[in-house]
């Protein structure tokens, strides 16, 4: 009768961690799954920003900083590359901040198009500012994806008993995109 209760303890203990760790795998297959959808938006936009660069050089040439300072933050954007298995805080805040300059240089490139009447009805540029104003939404949705996948995956990850079975096979907490410094406040936009 004992080695009947034991063998029964042992199942149950056995079906614990099949279940708890294959709930993990698919809960962190989720969390890669959405980071990509996030990486693929950024690559998007990177990808649009040389035309409507080139759209506005033809227009402003005399603009050249402002078009300068939009091609190296695309340019520091696109070399940076964070692996959700080896992302950390720092890590993630570090990629936030390259994209958010790439954000800031698109704003900045928008408002010197303003001041050229001609490009503002340019069906190319109208066409190339409403891809990145989507891009733009696509990016936000992307990462509000991220953090309810990552969410998830961390509360798994912190309850017991699973965080018994996280800690044994090193399923770590994943970090959340967090709001830049300052995008409390309203952007100030002048000419």
């Amino acid at each position: 009768m004992k080695k009947w209760i034991w063998i029964g303890a042992i199942a149950v203990v056995a079906i614990f961690l099949y279940v708890t760790y294959n709930g993990f795998v698919v809960k962190e297959e989720a969390v890669k799954t959405a980071w990509s959808k996030v990486e693929t938006q950024y690559q998007r936009r990177a990808d649009l920003i040389p035309n409507l660069v080139n759209t506005v050089k033809g227009y402003a040439a005399h603009e050249s900083a402002t078009l300068q300072g939009v091609v190296e933050a695309r340019a520091k954007a696109t070399s940076m590359t964070l692996s959700v298995d080896h992302m950390t805080p720092e890590s993630l805040e570090a990629y936030q901040q390259a994209q958010s300059e790439v954000r800031s240089a698109l704003g900045r490139l928008l408002a010197v198009a303003e001041n050229y009447p001609d490009l503002k009805a340019n069906q190319n540029f109208l066409e190339l500012q409403a891809q990145l104003e989507g891009t733009e939404n696509r990016i936000a949705v992307a990462r509000a994806d991220f953090n309810e996948a990552a969410q998830r995956y961390n509360v798994a990850v912190r309850r017991f008993p699973a965080n018994l079975v996280a800690g044994l096979f090193g399923f770590d907490r994943k970090p959340y995109f967090e709001a830049a410094e300052g995008a409390e406040a309203a952007p100030s936009v002048a000419f």
